[in-house]
């Protein structure tokens, strides 16, 4: 794997277990890849449908400001939507920038640290991590899941309900293999100025 997108994944996956406090912010249950709220004074939210190994309901666009919410339709796979806003001079997509070899992907794009981070166990609806699923500065952004094939459920679950600032070494063994971003789980969408 290359180093880069080591370094996001293990980043993305540490921070499972260190959390975020601004989880009353998270967006509603809404239904799967809907919109809800289009009024000028209601947050635009999408629901973003994971699946053995996809995300389904992302648009091609949104308005800034427009807030994800992730629901896991597996039965078995743990996923996570891990949003990163790619760099403006970057012109490559989510794909290309994948297929990279590491020295090039690296001089692209370099260490970014993901704008918001979204964990769903099997068959649940996600829960924030990091930032609450809203994408308010304009960009392009990668959406990408970190998480290990046959990822142990109880232990992702384990990691997310430990304290913020765990260290790395006493976060648990996830198990499994490579991410699902190895078997196609990725994404990109593009976040429009607002009105």
């Amino acid at each position: 794997m290359k180093r880069v997108l080591a370094l996001t994944a293990c980043a993305a996956l540490a921070l499972v277990a260190c959390g975020d406090d601004d989880d009353d912010d998270a967006a509603d249950t809404v239904s799967p890849a809907s919109v809800v709220g289009t009024a000028a004074d209601t947050k635009q939210i999408i629901e973003v449908v994971a699946t053995d190994y996809t995300f389904t309901g992302i648009p091609d666009s949104v308005p800034a400001g427009t807030t994800f919410a992730l629901q896991n339709d597996s039965t078995k796979e743990v996923h996570e939507m891990v949003m990163i806003r790619i760099p403006d001079e970057v012109t490559e997509t989510v794909g290309q920038l994948l297929a990279l070899p590491e020295e090039e992907l690296d001089a692209k794009v370099g260490e970014i640290e993901p704008t918001s981070v979204i964990v769903a166990l099997p068959g649940e609806l996600g829960m924030p991590m990091v930032g609450n699923g809203t994408l308010d500065e304009p960009g392009r952004y990668a959406v990408l899941c970190f998480i290990p094939v046959g990822a142990d459920p109880a232990m992702v679950e384990e990691a997310m309900s430990m304290p913020p600032g765990t260290g790395e070494a006493e976060q648990p063994d996830l198990g499994g293999g490579a991410p699902h971003i190895a078997q196609g789980m990725y994404a990109e969408v593009l976040v429009e100025e607002g009105p």
